[in-house]
């Protein structure tokens, strides 16, 4: 994340001379390198420039888009920078824009403020300047208000670079399908082209038995090097070690197809395996835990959305995984919901050491019972997000929920699982989910929150509707109406 830059451009004007402009261009380096140094911070904040007319603005912001280390800007305006000399850069901007509406004095000096002081600390007379643009121009933009020093603005800040740095995640992302979606489903389908023009995302496929082939050229050597990786990671609780090492085998190739091709997110389908013996279980879960993104069933687009949440949330600790609403305890006043999958959830979102168990799997052309990581998720504050696609525009649906340890042991559910109350409560926020058209596929993160992925969704120009404790049936309702209506127009 440190290698992530974010520009720190400061507006001012020749108006105040050189003096003040001088002031105004230490204090502003002076309050990168201080943000830079906060935990809170994720990438670097680099002190660009004082800018003063339209010229360096759009020289800028032209620099900015193409620069590959810059993944966003923040701007702040430490006097008085009217408005006008910035609509041709901001126009011209396709990074990730911050106002930083803040003020590097943190009180009013009551025996030092005269007039000298007040044209050199116009901050909040500049804000309203600067504010006036973005709305005028309909830039979508991050407004975090309040000190450079607090924890507030800072934590509202770092959420955001990392919501920054998903845009950047998705507009390179290249996704691969090992074969097609699972036939009949509806909402594993979608527009590729329109994903592409809107999101960046290359989504592709190639044959099964493209993946048979690289299988085949992985070595003795390389599967008992991965197979010491499983003994000292996890607990082996079979005695199947063939079809452990068939899915080390699995791994290695995938990854190695995966590097070659530039992804990293991809898809299988138990409905195509042909030429393998196992389906991809543990070496699915292998390959999210390293930071791919993951799709069951050809479900490329929460495959993509697992590599984008992983992305902005490198380095939190939380996970972030692959999941499915499997099924509800609807026991009055406890009520759950089940996640898992029949074999590929992530290893980050574990309470425990997970343990490699082979089991049965009474789905698919498996000759072999395939192996892979059994455990429970963590307890903890999370969110579960699905993309889907209406027919011409596309939707992210957020809820917040309540993971919990699982009430029960399920001692012969062989599969990684989460248990988790849905907010506002079950029944109502399934029924909003289900209105809504949220999928059975999602990505589960203890690390996204709702506002880094409505961020998110702004910076890509896409639909947005967040569930949570607050939401009403009534209020959502009207909400999907009006985005009805409003995205046509658009």
């Amino acid at each position: 994340m440190k290698n992530k830059q974010f520009w720190f451009i400061v507006g001012s004007q020749h108006l105040y001379g050189p003096e003040v402009l001088e002031t105004v261009a230490a204090r502003a380096a002076e309050m990168a390198a201080e943000m830079k140094k906060s935990l809170l911070i994720p990438c670097t904040i680099v002190y660009k420039a004082t800018v003063k007319t339209c010229e360096e603005i759009t020289a800028l912001m032209k620099e900015a888009n193409y620069d590959d280390n810059c993944y966003g800007v923040i701007t702040w305006c430490h006097t008085f920078s009217p408005s006008k000399m910035w609509i041709n850069g901001l126009e011209l901007l396709q990074k990730p824009w911050c106002h930083f509406a803040t003020q590097y004095n943190r009180e009013i000096p009551n025996d030092e403020i005269d007039m000298d002081f007040m044209n050199l600390n116009q901050a909040a007379h500049g804000d309203r300047e600067h504010g006036f643009i973005g709305a005028r121009l309909r830039k979508s933009r991050k407004i975090v208000m309040g000190y450079w020093r607090d924890k507030g603005p800072l934590k509202e800040l770092g959420l955001w670079m990392r919501s920054a740095v998903g845009v950047a995640e998705s507009r390179g992302l290249k996704v691969c399908r090992f074969g097609d979606n699972m036939r009949n489903v509806a909402v594993t389908e979608g527009d590729k082209v329109e994903v592409q023009r809107k999101l960046g995302w290359q989504v592709n496929t190639w044959a099964v038995g493209d993946l048979v082939k690289e299988m085949n050229a992985v070595t003795d050597a390389e599967i008992d090097a991965l197979m010491a990786e499983y003994a000292w990671k996890y607990d082996m609780n079979t005695d199947k070690v063939e079809n452990v090492r068939y899915q080390a085998r699995e791994e290695i190739a995938m990854k190695r197809f995966l590097d070659r091709v530039g992804a990293e997110a991809f898809t299988n389908t138990f409905e195509d395996l042909y030429g393998m013996e196992q389906l991809p279980g543990l070496a699915s879960q292998r390959l999210m835990e390293q930071g791919y993104g993951y799709g069951g069933e050809g479900d490329w687009k929460v495959s993509a959305m697992t590599r984008i949440v992983k992305a902005m949330t490198e380095g939190m600790g939380g996970g972030s995984a692959f999941m499915e609403d499997y099924t509800y305890h609807l026991k009055e006043g406890e009520e759950y919901s089940l996640g898992a999958h029949m074999l590929e959830v992530c290893p980050s979102v574990a309470a425990d050491k997970p343990r490699i168990e082979c089991h049965h799997l009474g789905i698919g052309m498996n000759e072999k019972d395939p192996a892979r990581l059994v455990f429970e998720g963590k307890a903890g504050p999370a969110v579960v997000a699905s993309l889907i696609d209406m027919g011409g525009r596309l939707r992210l649906i957020v809820q917040d929920i309540e993971a919990v340890k699982p009430i029960m042991d399920m001692p012969n559910l062989p599969v990684a699982r989460v248990m988790w109350r849905a907010y506002p409560d079950l029944c109502t926020g399934a029924k909003m989910w289900i209105l809504a058209g949220g999928a059975h596929h999602t990505v589960l993160s203890y690390d996204a929150t709702a506002q880094m992925l409505e961020d998110w969704a702004e910076m890509m120009d896409i639909e947005y509707v967040h569930i949570g404790k607050d939401t009403t049936m009534e209020g959502l309702k009207q909400q999907l109406l009006l985005a009805d209506l409003t995205w046509k127009l658009k």
